[in-house]
């Protein structure tokens, strides 16, 4: 009956990943839509914000190379700024356009019932793991992908409650995606009885808020990947460069995103300390000591101190822009490290991985 109900989530688990990854094409093509209508919406607005800015610069009869006054208020408004006005309005009219109609697309209805039915099955294919372990599906490496990716897609789902955050679909679907594909090629293991040090209550409270905040990290790391593409895309805009991702002019400015990704990440970061504190609680409970320098809780610190000092240093030093999205990514790639490789190929007190 174990055996039987572990197989059966397996088989849950595919159909969700293959609902996802239609819901990832659909969110695909949503972006490609709104780059197709950006392009459009760009054609029909610079014709006339280029009349208009000659008009300013050369009113009718007006001498062309004469400039009655000399002041600075009569002069011609310098190419740079003029530039920077029309790329201005550019962007507020394309964003203006597409983002309004965007969410009713047919597209982004399918991605949104896509991804919510496949998170259905995906709850399904945990709920049955945890009754074939009789305990929570969390034990073991295949056991937290599992549950990882989960709580990922339903800290996505949540989060569009309050945020207008569907245009990151792609970059959450794909990432759980990637994990899970190589969770399903590397790390599954049968159900098997809990070692005695993770017989302990602490495995539901330690384990789910640490699941919380990877979550909520990688929320994060999707943000400010597309603040630093935004960056670029708007530095391109005000330079008259060609710009590489249409879709961009949709998405909010670069400095909605960095606002977005530091409230996203600090919800992370109280999690993560909540497990820092829960871990070392644990540690005692289990070997007598709060604190061991074991490779696993070293790790766990090098997370909590990177997000920290994203934190502190865009709070109090100013570190906007380019360089506080690189600490968040920077951040993020640590957790991956923490639960790819520190799980997988050191050994120690955790070594819980199953493999």
């Amino acid at each position: 009956m174990t055996e039987t109900l572990a197989q059966l989530s397996t088989v849950f688990l595919y159909a969700a990943m293959g609902l996802y990854a239609a819901a990832f094409i659909a969110f695909a093509l949503d972006l490609a839509r709104r780059g197709a209508r950006a392009t459009a919406v760009e054609a029909a607005v610079v014709p006339s914000a280029v009349a208009r800015r000659a008009e300013v610069a050369a009113p009718v009869g007006a001498g062309a190379t004469t400039v009655i006054g000399g002041g600075p208020s009569d002069a011609p408004p310098e190419p740079s700024s003029a530039l920077g006005r029309l790329s201005s309005r550019i962007s507020s009219r394309v964003e203006d356009d597409l983002v309004a109609g965007s969410a009713n697309s047919l597209s982004m209805r399918w991605a949104f019932a896509l991804t919510i039915v496949g998170f259905a099955f995906h709850l399904v294919a945990v709920v049955l793991r945890g009754i074939a372990a009789a305990r929570v599906p969390w034990a073991n490496m295949w056991e937290f992908s599992m549950t990882g990716t989960l709580v990922i897609i339903g800290v996505f789902l949540i989060a569009n409650l309050k945020w207008p955050i569907a245009y990151v679909g792609t970059f959450v679907l794909g990432l759980v995606l990637v994990l899970q594909g190589i969770a399903l090629l590397r790390y599954y293991v049968p159900v098997v009885p809990l070692q005695p040090a993770l017989q302990s209550y602490w495995l539901v409270i330690h384990i789910i808020v640490a699941v919380l905040g990877t979550a909520f990290f990688a929320l994060g790391f999707a943000l400010s990947g597309l603040q630093l593409l935004q960056y670029r895309r708007e530095r391109q805009v005000v330079e008259s460069r060609p710009q590489q991702f249409r879709f961009l002019a949709t998405l909010p400015s670069s400095v909605a995103l960095e606002n977005l990704a530091y409230r996203i990440n600090i919800v992370g970061f109280i999690a993560w300390t909540f497990t820092l504190i829960a871990g070392a609680i644990w540690a005692e409970k289990a070997w007598g000591r709060y604190w061991g320098w074991d490779t696993k809780e070293v790790w766990t610190f090098i997370i909590w101190v990177i997000y920290a000092g994203y934190i502190h240093a865009r709070a109090t030093r100013g570190w906007r822009g380019s360089r506080s999205a690189w600490l968040a990514i920077i951040g993020f790639a640590a957790v991956l490290f923490n639960f790819g490789i520190v799980n997988v190929f050191f050994h120690g007190l955790h070594a819980y991985s199953g493999l």
